[in-house]
């Protein structure tokens, strides 16, 4: 360590005093020790911290001998060594002393067993609600502290460990932090990994025994007057508000949270950091507007720091973040404002020492990662653009999200096994958006119980930046190749934290920089599958067309110049006669009928108007009859013999082949039978692999991806089945990874069509997502080998 009279430390390049990294070392062992030993057995992690104590002080009585020499690197990297082998041995001593309590033996012996018991606990968390299926009681997850538990034989033990309630019953519900109670059930093995002891299967209620703290039931009072605030709002901003304020996502839409998921703003809905930052920034503005004395001011914003934790619970991230914020208030108080990063690496030591199980918590993970990322990436970077002549404010803009980015990338791809291209400038566009949704959604908090009515009115204020938010998600998660896939767990991580790191070392010279920016914008724009192009109608080379005739599904499909492959016929005579016109189409080798809802069979008869229809396809399953009726007598009119087909039907002509790929058998019991026993073809036009999915939901969709061989759903086009509903197998979208989705869809429908998650899943995968609601009459084409795509436009007045 420097001492007085030294000479100062390295410096970067640029002249700025490299960063303090003494704790680093500390910070790191001890956590990536903690981490090991939550995987490990007790006394694995005893040995290993015995063993690194032995070595760190055999290193240390050999350093001190040199005291007398030189400084040099060989003692400047033994002190460095010293002091990750003492993290070792903190981080394996506080690991084991848990998992020791973790695996008391008369626990162990009641979870083998399965035992009936009787709990005493007190609540750690907020009851979390589990979106269950359709038919079974919501799950709750209750984070316990157990305390006492009575076996089957009425013996009372002590058992001092982390218990996780399951319960259906709608009193666990409004528990609260600090609750103690009692409840029976049954006691199951943990999952492992972290230090819950047992997990508790509750048989009924809780009883409670005395009520939480004060402190907790104004905590829930505020938390409970902020949902109350947002009722009235449109549920994207209103469920997002809570989330950004206090971390509560029960309101938050799937949709949404699907968007944030994809465009690398789930922390948002984590309180974290920046949200301290923010609301104590807020106070410390307001303090020195009053002229508050610094003493004052940091009394204030302790104050604060204090009561917003209370208000959104302490979870890794908060705490992570409170106690940081309490390091930097001490060192503001202290005069020693530059000390940030060894406040960190020891915010991160004591954190991790204290409660162990922190280590393995992705979010305290990439909370500080984050910060990390801000403290040694974002300075030098916001000072290199600034020297390129970028405004200081632009500068500290583009830096801050791409260097907290490229910290948590490696976490990230990790976990989701994708690379988000959309991440960074979704953040940057977020981040305007941040404070004012955060300010405004505490003073809603803080009014609710004692005004409603101005609640509800700076709740509405709020909306604004959160609906900035929700839209940022929401397009950017429609971003075609907006995640690349990349390999999952820890090898993947791993893989890109490594390059990440050599990127960082070669981008210091600025050829190797010049060829990272064109390879990263030619990667980018390569990796757009399709493109959007201006042509006539019909457009030269097409393949594929879904005309927007309303609330309803008609496909067509090239065979040649004037002949073509109609699959369905939308619910309205006149639109299927237009649309078949403006595409030239006078004879149709063939019309499919996938199923006989009225939205695929009510335009039948626009179908047959002044054109010939050499024969008709249609489903074994005969229902709805007022559907199949209308398609008989249309076709007994037009004299075409129609045909039930099923599985192995195939059918080639000119251009198009087909082949059916389900119902693979009769589908019953669904929602929707006719739905789930639609005709599904895989059709194939100039080598141009198209699926044409019907109304196919989750039953059908779940058999043809068991039936079907390996990669035979892979396709370049795909027809979204059922107007992009909510009724889709994730794994089936998966399957297919198209580069086109199209949406036929009706305007401003009663269905709630398309759903978003839906179409966010699609745009992940990598497809460029066009919906005929949007985009009118919707053609592929190939151009010099490649797709694209031509959209005719919305008519006025066109009806829904």
């Amino acid at each position: 360590m420097t001492r007085p009279g030294t000479a100062p430390g390295p410096t970067h390049p640029a002249g700025d005093p490299a960063p303090d990294l003494r704790l680093a070392g500390l910070a790191v062992a001890a956590w990536l020790t903690a981490l090991a030993g939550l995987h490990l057995s007790a006394p694995v992690g005893a040995l290993l911290a015995t063993v690194a104590a032995v070595l760190a002080g055999a290193l240390a009585v050999h350093l001190v001998g040199w005291l007398g020499r030189p400084r040099g690197p060989v003692r400047r990297y033994g002190w460095i060594a010293v002091a990750v082998l003492l993290g070792v041995v903190c981080g394996g001593a506080a690991t084991s002393a848990r998992l020791t309590a973790r695996d008391a033996a008369v626990i162990r012996a009641l979870t083998h067993t399965r035992a009936p018991v009787t709990a005493y606990m007190v609540v750690r968390d907020d009851p979390r609600p589990v979106r269950g299926t359709a038919g079974r009681p919501a799950m709750l997850l209750v984070p316990a502290d157990l305390v006492t538990v009575t076996g089957p034989d009425g013996r009372r033990v002590d058992a001092p460990v982390r218990l996780l309630v399951l319960a259906t019953d709608p009193a666990w519900r409004p528990l609260l932090p600090g609750q103690r109670l009692t409840a029976e059930g049954r006691l199951a093995e943990p999952r492992g990994g972290d230090l819950t002891g047992a997990v508790l299967t509750a048989s009924g209620p809780p009883t409670p025994r005395g009520e939480p703290g004060r402190a907790q039931r104004v905590a829930g009072t505020l938390r409970a007057g902020l949902q109350r605030a947002c009722a009235p709002l449109p549920d994207d901003p209103g469920g997002l508000l809570p989330g950004l304020v206090v971390g509560d996502t029960s309101r938050l839409p799937p949709a949404v949270e699907e968007d944030f998921r994809a465009t690398g703003m789930t922390h948002l809905n984590a309180v974290s950091g920046s949200n301290v930052a923010i609301v104590v920034g807020a106070v410390l503005l307001l303090a020195r507007w009053a002229r508050a004395g610094p003493r004052l001011a940091v009394v204030l914003c302790g104050l604060a720091l204090v009561g917003f934790v209370i208000l959104v619970r302490p979870s890794p991230s908060v705490v992570r973040a409170a106690t940081m914020g309490a390091i930097g208030l001490a060192a503001l108080a202290a005069g020693r404002s530059r000390a940030a990063l060894p406040a960190l690496a020891a915010a991160v030591t004591v954190l991790v020492l204290v409660d162990p199980e922190l280590a393995g918590d992705p979010g305290f993970a990439l909370s500080v990662l984050a910060t990390a990322g801000l403290l040694l990436l974002a300075p030098r970077w916001r000072d290199g653009l600034r020297r390129r002549g970028v405004p200081a404010g632009l500068a500290e803009a583009l830096a801050v999200p791409a260097a907290a980015q490229l910290a948590c990338g490696p976490v990230v791809a990790g976990l989701s096994g994708t690379i988000s291209l959309v991440a960074v400038p979704a953040n940057l566009l977020a981040v305007p958006a941040i404070a004012p949704a955060t300010v405004l959604g505490v003073v809603a908090a803080v009014l609710s119980p004692v005004w409603p009515a101005a609640a509800e009115f700076v709740a509405w204020l709020a909306s604004w930046p959160a609906w900035w938010l929700v839209s940022v998600a929401r397009y950017g998660a429609r971003l075609p190749a907006g995640t690349l896939p990349w390999p999952g767990g820890v090898a993947g991580g791993l893989l890109l934290a490594a390059l990440t790191v050599a990127l960082l070392v070669a981008a210091r010279r600025a050829v190797v920089r010049r060829a990272v920016a064109v390879v990263g914008v030619a990667a980018v724009l390569g990796a757009l599958p399709v493109r959007l192009v201006a042509s006539g109608w019909p457009p030269a080379g097409w393949v594929v067309a879904v005309c927007a005739v309303g609330q309803g599904d008609l496909v067509v499909l090239p065979v040649a110049p004037g002949r073509a492959v109609v699959v369905d016929a939308g619910p309205d005579p006149a639109a299927a006669d237009g649309c078949l016109r403006r595409l030239g189409v006078r004879q149709v080798s063939l019309l499919v009928v996938s199923h006989f809802h009225a939205d695929h069979t009510a335009g039948v008869d626009g179908v047959f108007r002044s054109r010939r229809v050499s024969a008709v396809a249609t489903p074994r399953w005969p229902e709805p009859a007022a559907g199949r009726d209308l398609v008989r007598a249309a076709a007994t009119v037009g004299r075409a013999p129609v045909t039930p087909v099923g599985a192995g039907w195939t059918f080639r002509d000119g251009r198009v082949a087909l082949d059916l790929l389900g119902p693979p058998y009769p589908i019953r019991g669904t929602r929707s039978d006719p739905n789930n026993n639609s005709v599904v073809l895989l059709a194939r036009v100039d080598g141009v692999r198209i699926l044409l999915a019907g109304d196919a939901e989750t039953e059908e969709q779940r058999a043809m991806l068991d039936r079907a061989p390996s990669g035979t759903l892979r396709v370049d086009v795909l027809k979204v089945a059922h107007h992009g509903s909510a009724y889709q197998d994730p794994a089936f979208l998966d399957a297919t990874r198209p580069a086109v989705a199209l949406v036929p869809v009706g305007v401003d429908n009663d269905y709630g069509h398309p759903n978003p998650a839906v179409l966010s899943r699609l745009a992940r995968g990598g497809a460029r997502v066009l919906r005929t609601d949007t985009e009118g009459d919707l053609a592929v084409v190939t151009v010099d080998g490649r797709l694209a795509v031509v959209a005719r436009g919305v008519e006025p007045g066109r009806r829904r």
